[in-house]
């Protein structure tokens, strides 16, 4: 089978039972998106899929095959973070560290849709992400200040 993972053709034989993030995690060895609840409840497993987002953990690898998928990894680098992940860091949008992948995700497709978004537009985007350090605040603002910037998947 094969996939665009992070602009990058990987082959591997996988199981048809296999899931997305287990591809991912386990077959990749790319560790970004979390297995949180397993159940597509808490958002920790978002990734972007043609560059719209979806749980991982609820997909089957073969349902993707051929398909461009963006993780959390090929969004920026140590040295060289993309301007969303800079936003998250200058405003203090995680604690733990654990959600923040599946935010980042979502919000990647939130403004390519919402250059500007409203407060309502940034909670309706990041539904389904759960964080339970924070008091989602901090998010908000590194949100509002990543859409200020112009931050864009690419």
């Amino acid at each position: 089978m094969r996939w665009i993972i992070n602009r990058r053709q990987v082959d591997r034989e996988v199981d048809v039972r296999t899931s997305l993030l287990d591809l991912l995690r386990e077959h990749l060895h790319l560790f970004g998106a979390k297995k949180g609840c397993n159940q597509g409840a808490c958002g920790a497993c978002t990734i972007l899929v043609d560059g719209e987002r979806i749980n991982s953990c609820l997909a089957l690898a073969v349902q993707y095959e051929g398909r461009e998928i963006t993780t959390i990894e090929g969004l920026g680098a140590p040295g060289a973070l993309h301007p969303l992940q800079q936003a998250f860091v200058e405003h203090d949008g995680l604690q733990c560290g654990y959600c923040t992948p599946g935010f980042l995700m979502s919000t990647l497709q939130l403004l390519d849709e919402h250059p500007q978004p409203t407060e309502a537009e940034i909670r309706k985007g990041i539904a389904g992400n759960t964080c339970r350090c924070t008091g989602y605040q901090n998010i908000f603002k590194a949100i509002q200040a990543a859409a200020a910037a112009g931050s864009r998947s690419q």
